[in-house]
This record gives structure tokens, C-alpha cells and sequence, in this order.
């Protein structure tokens, strides 16, 4: 297997390119949000509980009917296992995500009340709950500004020349040193939205990319 290329990233000169591209994502994409449909925290929890290895599309099929049936951390709470885990099947991995969300509302409900918590500190706390998922709840329930890495966000800002780490945590802290706390949610969404539409895993679309003058891995497959 031949190692990919990779970009040295000097922050001063990614926070310039930044400023660079940003104008452009906005304007691009000046409704970026996540695809996950939820109406209150909970339900926006136990969808990107169930968006991992999951495409939003397949998620939002299933809460659809999902989110009628459990309404409440109590409904989860008290559901048979192996109920959700029918329930939720076709998101793939089900047993562990059933595990996770019943663990994770009974958390929620003795202690804290059955309201599902406003802090970073407090989220990563609840079961199978990492700081993607906190950070997706606090930045589009709760509107806390939170830089949410998936695999979009990784590989664009590798390919931008933002970050040569490829590790999600270690990469948010990239990210909030040269990205304004204002934009953080947005900015992830614009990513995932751009690497979704253009920046794509195997091929992406540099000729009618709106930021690849900007972008040191245009037109280059070494770097992809």
C-alpha cells in the first residue's frame, strides 16, 4: 500500500488561507446545517448516536416512525433491548448503538433530570457519546458554537492544508485555533456539505471547485 503525500501545515499560513476560503464556503453554502432531522436535543442525540457508519438519509428514514414510538428518555429507558434493536436495525451496528442510546437515556433521566445536558463536559459523560456527538448536539440544539469532525471535515482539512491530523480530536483542536468560535458550526457543516457535493473521497471536482485556487491538493491525486 503506498503512503499518501501529505501537506506540512504551518498554522499562521493555514489561518491565512483560511481567510482565503471561508468567504467562499459561506457564500456557498449560507444555510449549512446538518442533514440529521430532530425537533428537540433528545431526538438530535439518538440520531447521530445512529449516524455512525450510517448515511443521514438511511437515519432520518428511520426516525421518522422511530421518534413517534420513543418520545421521551422514560420510552427509551424502559424499551426491551432487543426491541430497539429491531427498531433501528437497518442503521447497521444496531446492538451496540441499542446499548449506547438505552444507557444514555437512563444517564440522562437519573441525573439529569430527563433533560438532556448543555455541556461538552457533561455529554461525553453519557454512554457511547464521543465529542462528534456532543459537539453535533451542542452546535445545532442547543446553538453552543462546537467544530463537529467526521470523515468530510478530516479529509477536507487535510486537503485544504488546515491540519495534517487525521485524528478528530486532535483535529478540533486545530480547527478552533484558527477558525472563529462564530463559524465553528457552521464552518462544519459548509465542510461536510462541500466534501459531499464536490470534494468528494475518490475523485474530487476541482475544475468546478469554487475554492481550489486556494487549495494546495487541486489537481493533484497524490495529496487526495
Amino acid at each position: 500500500m503506498v503512503k499518501k503525500a501529505r501537506i506540512k501545515v504551518d498554522t499562521a499560513q493555514a489561518a491565512q488561507r483560511l481567510k482565503k476560503i471561508w468567504p467562499i464556503l459561506e457564500k456557498t453554502y449560507p444555510d449549512a446545517k446538518t442533514a440529521l432531522k430532530f425537533k428537540n436535543p433528545l431526538e438530535l442525540l439518538i440520531a447521530t448516536i445512529l449516524s455512525a457508519q450510517c448515511t443521514d438519509v438511511r437515519v432520518n428514514m428511520v426516525t421518522k416512525d422511530l421518534f413517534k414510538k420513543y418520545k421521551s428518555v422514560v420510552d427509551w429507558s424502559k424499551a426491551d433491548i432487543k426491541h430497539i434493536e429491531s427498531d433501528i436495525k437497518s442503521t447497521g451496528f444496531y446492538h451496540n448503538k441499542a446499548v449506547s442510546i438505552k444507557g444514555c437515556c437512563s444517564t440522562i433521566q437519573n441525573q439529569h433530570g430527563g433533560k438532556v445536558p448543555d455541556t461538552l463536559d457533561e455529554l461525553v459523560k453519557l454512554p457511547g457519546v464521543g465529542r462528534k456527538t456532543a459537539n453535533v448536539v451542542l452546535g445545532n440544539a442547543y446553538g453552543v458554537p462546537a467544530i463537529a469532525c467526521d470523515t468530510h471535515v478530516i479529509r477536507l482539512s487535510r486537503r485544504l492544508g488546515l491540519s495534517e491530523n487525521t485524528d478528530p480530536v486532535k483535529l478540533e483542536f486545530d480547527l478552533v485555533e484558527i477558525v472563529p468560535k462564530v463559524n465553528w458550526t457552521i464552518f462544519s457543516h459548509a465542510l461536510i456539505l462541500h466534501g459531499r457535493n464536490t470534494c468528494k473521497a475518490r475523485k474530487p471536482d476541482c475544475y468546478n471547485c469554487p475554492i481550489s485556487k486556494y487549495c494546495p491538493s487541486a489537481n493533484n491525486p497524490d495529496l487526495w
